[in-house]
């Protein structure tokens, strides 16, 4: 690290190779200088972590100006050999308009219909969909009424559906939309008020329906062979947290939890310490081929938590935790098997489990 043109590293090498060859230096005065080294290597440490050699977020970077692409003589765009995504026509169009010829632009003569030349227009339709259940109500001859049974979940005379449910926790517990923001999206897109209070209960909902999932996500990872750790810190309520993760390539769970662990120490004590007390499992996947050479599964499961932070600040309390973190486990283990988070949630709240959950 260089500041006002001195190469911090290099002096505190060479001030450590000076004490180190002085003889007549006391011990006492020896000792002042190696905790002074030491403070200023820490300082300096502080001053140099950033987002590509730490958790600090980028956005605590400093402005640094954005490399220039080295030319390379090609067009811009894709290139040949390029594997392209686009739209492909579907055989069953969910709507067709069929377009008539206006004879008056043609010429004179006789035309005959022989075929139509199609255009497809890929399109979404944000609407809302009030279904009413009329029950039947029947009277035998002595005035006694039967009315008929009205499918499970349709409890009150008023209600919000499973599509609703899905669509709020989607986007407050997997793309982190904060609820102010998941209100306006109902109120401006379907015209339908939803409460900050009642996005909060569809979240405590699909909580209370995981539970089952967490005790078979604890069982599947306790069984692994390989199991990646990783955790974080949370604020919670203007009080610091410790969220913990442990996942493999299958399944994720996270956990909230009061403790953050032992005193901080420095990176390099830390560092130095784990090498002594755990050189076999450092060096594990030398001789044990499923072991990884990195943890970067469990950091990648958990740098979404850090995205939520970042956007909304804190959990106000341990509830909210859990609940993120129970709702996210579900999610994150659903897309490492291939299932869709919006079709994820829809099952849950239908009451059913995606298919390697059953």
């Amino acid at each position: 690290m260089t500041i006002e043109n001195i190469d911090i590293e290099a002096s505190i090498e060479k001030a450590q190779i000076i004490i180190g060859e002085d003889k007549d230096m006391s011990p006492a005065s020896k000792s002042m200088f190696e905790i002074l080294i030491l403070i200023i290597t820490l300082l300096v440490n502080r001053l140099n972590l950033n987002s590509r050699n730490s958790s600090k977020p980028p956005s605590c970077d400093r402005n640094r100006a954005k490399e220039s692409k080295i030319p390379t003589g090609k067009k811009a765009g894709g290139q040949n050999g390029h594997i392209g995504k686009t739209l492909k026509k579907v055989d069953d169009p969910d709507e067709i308009k069929e377009i008539e010829a206006d004879r008056d632009l043609l010429p004179p003569g006789r035309y005959k219909h022989v075929g139509f030349e199609s255009r497809q227009v890929f399109d979404i339709d944000l609407s809302r969909v009030v279904t009413e259940y009329r029950a039947q109500v029947l009277e035998d001859q002595k005035g006694n009424r039967y009315i008929a049974s009205f499918p499970e979940g349709v409890a009150g005379a008023v209600q919000y559906g499973t599509g609703v449910k899905a669509q709020s926790v989607y986007m407050s517990q997997f793309q982190m939309i904060p609820y102010n923001r998941v209100q306006d999206y109902f109120a401006d897109q379907v015209f339908m008020p939803v409460s900050d209070g009642s996005i909060f209960n569809f979240s405590k909902e699909a909580y209370e329906l995981l539970a089952g999932f967490e005790e078979r996500v604890k069982t599947e990872l306790a069984a692994s062979d390989v199991l990646h750790a990783d955790e974080t810190g949370i604020n919670m309520g203007g009080k610091g947290h410790w969220l913990h993760l442990a996942s493999n390539t299958s399944w994720t769970y996270f956990y909230p939890h009061e403790k953050r662990g032992r005193i901080k120490r420095s990176k390099s004590r830390n560092l130095l310490e784990r090498l002594r007390d755990f050189e076999d499992d450092v060096l594990r996947f030398m001789d044990n081929k499923p072991v990884p050479f990195s943890n970067n599964q469990g950091g990648n499961d958990i740098r979404m938590t850090k995205v939520q932070q970042k956007i909304s600040g804190c959990f106000r309390s341990m509830e909210g935790a859990g609940i993120f973190c129970r709702v996210r486990s579900y999610l994150s283990t659903c897309r490492k098997h291939g299932v869709k988070a919006s079709q994820a949630l829809e099952l849950l709240f239908k009451g059913k489990l995606p298919d390697f959950l059953m």
